[in-house]
């Protein structure tokens, strides 16, 4: 069995690559970008692609490719089930409520008035959100009804940007201040705040639709479990200071991480058959875990730290362990 691996820097094709290479499986690197990626697979029979939200030729095709391939009777990482709602909320939404997973209460909208409606009986803050982002970039909390309706407003008339540059530049001082970030990339950071991205250019403006979630106070931190099959892994991720979001916080503590969220992880990742996903969670007024968010893509700063790993009897298996080779196991033997 032959692995063809799309490879880019900082996305898990290093690992799959190393893995491979250590343990004799043959593979080769493919170029997912160039037009003949359907010749380059022929004598393949897995193609493995960590697509990223942030990169727009990605967006464009990535996940009909990989739906094509998988079609076609070869096995892909992601396949659909994994990733069809990545860097998509209001997907998410739908999934999770349709499999009766505990989602935080979330609503979405595709008309102005009966967004407004929503508005005017709901009480706040709630948070607002764009259906994509990581990091917990394009996420804001809503104090108030006036608020509300003026992102309402924008989101149905000339729409609202996917890249926020002071939200951008005060994340780069806030991880420079706290040693998470050099002072040449915060400089770099500081550039890219003045021009925007590359995606945000192409991408333009969101706008047709608004989606909320309901904000859930006290929660100092939130649980990052990651799922790949019938193994996982997780932390907490600390909040960051005087800010409800623990996204992109950089701080993460890996001990007593709550039964209950491991559960529903295990439960909800065999219900949509999901290759491997990161579940977000937070606990609501009466202590009970909901999921934020979901995604098949996910950061590897915090959970490399991890030491050790669940099986699906929430067995604890202390020690150093390689998640990219469960992926690629999985698919082999699967």
């Amino acid at each position: 069995m032959k692995i063809a691996i799309h490879h880019r820097l900082g996305s898990f094709s290093a690992a799959w690559i190393e893995y491979c290479q250590d343990n004799h499986i043959p593979y080769k690197i493919v170029d997912a970008y160039k037009d003949d990626i359907i010749d380059q697979l022929a004598d393949c029979d897995i193609f493995m692609w960590h697509h990223h939200h942030a990169i727009y030729k990605d967006t464009l095709f990535a996940k009909q490719l990989l739906y094509t391939l998988q079609v076609a009777g070869k096995k892909v990482f992601p396949d659909v089930n994994t990733g069809f709602t990545f860097d998509d909320k209001v997907a998410q939404k739908y999934l999770l409520e349709a499999v009766n997973a505990p989602l935080v209460p979330s609503y979405v909208f595709y008309s102005r008035s009966e967004a407004l409606e929503w508005i005017r009986k709901e009480s706040f803050p709630k948070i607002f959100k764009l259906r994509g982002g990581a990091g917990a970039s394009n996420v804001r909390l809503v104090k108030s009804k006036r608020q509300a309706v003026r992102i309402a407003n924008l989101a149905f008339s000339r729409g609202i940007s996917t890249f926020n540059r002071m939200d951008h530049l005060k994340d780069a001082w806030r991880l420079f201040r706290e040693h998470h970030l050099s002072w040449n990339s915060f400089c770099k950071e500081l550039v890219r705040s003045v021009i925007s991205t590359d995606y945000a250019q192409k991408h333009g403006r969101e706008k047709g639709y608004v989606y909320f979630q309901n904000f859930i106070p006290n929660n100092e931190f939130d649980v990052r479990l990651i799922v790949i099959k019938d193994r996982a892994y997780g932390m907490k991720r600390m909040c960051r200071k005087n800010d409800f979001r623990a996204s992109g916080s950089s701080n993460f503590i890996y001990d007593n991480i709550d039964e209950r969220t491991l559960k529903i992880a295990f439960n909800t990742a065999e219900k949509i058959a999901l290759q491997s996903v990161a579940f977000d969670f937070i606990y609501d007024e009466l202590g009970n875990p909901l999921i934020i968010e979901m995604s098949y893509g996910y950061g590897t700063k915090g959970s490399s730290k991890c030491k050790g790993y669940w099986t699906k009897d929430l067995k604890w298996h202390e020690g150093t362990f390689n998640p990219f080779g469960w992926q690629i196991e999985n698919l082999i033997n699967g």
